[in-house]
């Protein structure tokens, strides 16, 4: 490797050095500083004998007397099956204290996009364990469904609940082939120490540590560090997938952090700004990381995404969701109001979406038909709902006794159905249960999104007339 001491320019986490050959775009550098230590880094741009270094480990100690040297390789995973039960830091490195990884093979991190004729349509049915989630917002494996939330809101609870209860309920039934085994890789992007000792406690004291990949990048880490976090993880997630035959859950955590972490290197660059400072090329960006989530033909294994994303001041039509929304299939509200109610996990259902949810559920497996249940519950709630702002006009008392109804149907939807706190696992049959029960409060006139069949079988209230014709 050549070595040069050209350094002319420190600017942020960025190094500009002067070279007499080509170097490509991505290459790993090589930097030892004056004292010996060597840092990490990664070619962002190059052109007329001056290259751009983006510096993983900060750029603190870094000086014009630093080496700079170029490796010729861009920067790759060591990929393994050993690698489940481990903890890594941000650029990949083990921080568990456990032995070396000794690697099948070492994978470039860009990854390669998935051919469009080659991909499986999502629509098996992954069961998360809450009900917000399968009963309304149904997630299938393949799909990339982000978690929406603000600064504040226990969306790492739901994170480590979904990371250590999902499960693919027909392969536990044994109806899967060997490629049946699941697995989760969780990217944590920018967090504090303190919630990753929260991970970290939660994934070692329920055991889900041993079918987790955990990569962890903390506030205080480099910057430039989180640019690459998410793409170790998935490049870890496709050996999984798709040469061990996994069912890989990638849950990414804060997208935003992340993101921000786009605005600081463009900034550095000088890059003209897009939307609110962020660089106009974020869009593509994303799309680089969520479109590595899928299924693919004659393969067994599968990606699915769930990435979680902190709105600034909740809102939604910020950049990041905006773009994100675009990309993804949907998305799951994580409310402020329901958790000031105490409600847990607070997702309102309301304004999310599952655009795959169709093609994962129906008849079978479920206590009727899944889509009907989840439509007639969205009607219902979506009726209370209404209601609740027009009791605050004319009171309740001038309400009708069928809206009275509706009324008491939300109050329960939330206090039954989405609130189950965060160590309950439900599963499907016990998530439409409480669902049917919640459509009992409701004349059978009133439902006509379920089909009459199903009224017949599951309503209470058909139930007791059928039990006093038989006394």
């Amino acid at each position: 490797m050549k070595e040069y001491k050209t350094i002319n320019e420190i600017s942020g986490p960025l190094v500009f050095a002067e070279v007499d050959e080509p170097v490509g775009y991505d290459e790993i550098v090589e930097i030892e500083t004056p004292d010996g230590e060597t840092k990490r880094g990664q070619v962002l741009e190059t052109s007329d004998g001056l290259v751009a270094i983006q510096v993983f480990e900060g750029t603190e100690g870094i000086d014009r007397n630093a080496s700079v040297r170029f490796v010729g390789e861009t920067l790759k995973m060591p990929v393994t099956e050993d690698l489940l039960g481990r903890v890594l830091d941000g650029s990949g490195r083990p921080i568990d204290d456990g032995p070396d990884i000794v690697p099948e093979e070492r994978r470039n991190i860009v990854g390669e996009a998935i051919n469009p004729y080659s991909r499986e349509y999502p629509e098996e049915f992954i069961q998360t364990g809450v009900s917000g989630i399968d009963g309304m917002n149904t997630l299938v494996r393949g799909q990339k469904l982000p978690i929406f939330s603000s600064s504040g809101l226990p969306h790492n609870e739901l994170a480590l609940q979904i990371a250590r209860q999902a499960t693919v309920p027909e392969e536990e039934e044994g109806e899967g082939d060997e490629g049946s085994e699941f697995a989760v890789i969780f990217g944590a992007m920018g967090i504090t120490q303190e919630e990753a000792n929260e991970f970290m406690d939660d994934f070692e004291r329920t055991g889900a540590l041993e079918r987790s990949v955990v990569f962890m990048n903390l506030a205080d880490d480099p910057a430039v560090e989180r640019t690459v976090t998410p793409r170790l993880a998935l490049t870890t997630a496709e050996y999984l997938a798709f040469d061990q035959g996994y069912h890989v859950l990638v849950i990414l955590t804060d997208m935003t952090n992340y993101c921000e972490a786009l605005r600081e290197i463009g900034a550095a660059r000088e890059e003209v700004p897009g939307r609110r400072g962020y660089p106009g090329y974020m869009y593509t960006d994303l799309a680089q990381i969520y479109e590595r989530a899928g299924r693919i033909k004659g393969e067994d294994g599968s990606i699915t995404q769930i990435p979680i994303l902190t709105m600034p001041s909740n809102d939604i039509t910020h950049p990041i969701p905006d773009l994100t929304g675009y990309i993804t299939e949907g998305q799951i509200i994580v409310d402020p109001d329901l958790n000031s109610q105490g409600v847990e996990p607070p997702i309102n259902v309301l304004p999310s979406l599952s655009r795959l949810m169709d093609d994962g559920i129906g008849e079978g497996l479920t206590r009727g038909d899944h889509g009907d249940v989840s439509d007639q519950l969205y009607a219902a709630y979506a009726e209370g709902e209404d209601l609740r702002d027009l009791v605050n006009i004319v009171g309740r008392e001038a309400l009708s006794e069928r809206d009275n109804r509706f009324l008491d149907f939300a109050d329960r939807f939330e206090e039954e159905f989405v609130q189950q706190g965060f160590d309950t696992n439900r599963d499907i049959e016990g998530t439409l249960s409480i669902g049917w029960d919640l459509l009992s409060m409701l004349p059978k006139d009133e439902l006509n999104r379920v089909g009459e069949e199903y009224i017949e079988e599951y309503h209470e209230e058909e139930q007791a007339v059928e039990a006093t014709a038989d006394d």
